[in-house]
């Protein structure tokens, strides 16, 4: 499968989940909030969070296991560097009120002005660790 069909398919996917999840359930689609609900150990709360996490974890696996080459590169980085990059992501989100999927799937959706200034200072920082990492695609 080429990058742009896949690349289309998740973004379908993320989309409709998105608007699934806001419809069904009266839920926006935002993966840090759904972590930090799930973490509390409240059933009543945590449940379904679990359940869609578990959920993406599996899709994630086993999607590697039927298509090894959708996984296109392995991590190379040291451990360090993955924990302190998960801690830099989780704290960022922490003070943005929210992850990348939450502001820029569901806030934009809603035209929620702090979603679009999140969403653009999102891709702004991610253009400048690129620049700064020295990356190039």
């Amino acid at each position: 499968m080429n990058d742009y069909l896949s690349a289309l398919a998740g973004g379908v996917l993320l989309g409709g989940t998105a608007l699934f999840l806001r419809l069904a359930l009266g839920y926006p689609l935002g993966i840090s909030g759904f972590l930090s609900k799930a973490l509390s150990f409240k059933l009543t709360v945590a449940g379904w969070r679990l359940s869609f996490l578990a959920g993406m974890l599996l899709a994630a696996l086993s999607l590697n296991w039927i298509y090894p080459s959708a996984i296109s590169e392995p991590l190379s980085a040291d451990l360090w560097v993955l924990g302190l990059a998960a801690l830099l992501v989780g704290g960022g989100a922490r003070i943005a009120g929210g992850c990348t999927s939450g502001h820029s799937l569901c806030g934009m959706g809603n035209l929620d002005l702090d979603s679009v200034v999140a969403t653009v200072i999102f891709i702004v920082s991610g253009a400048v660790a690129v620049l700064v990492m020295g990356g190039t695609s």
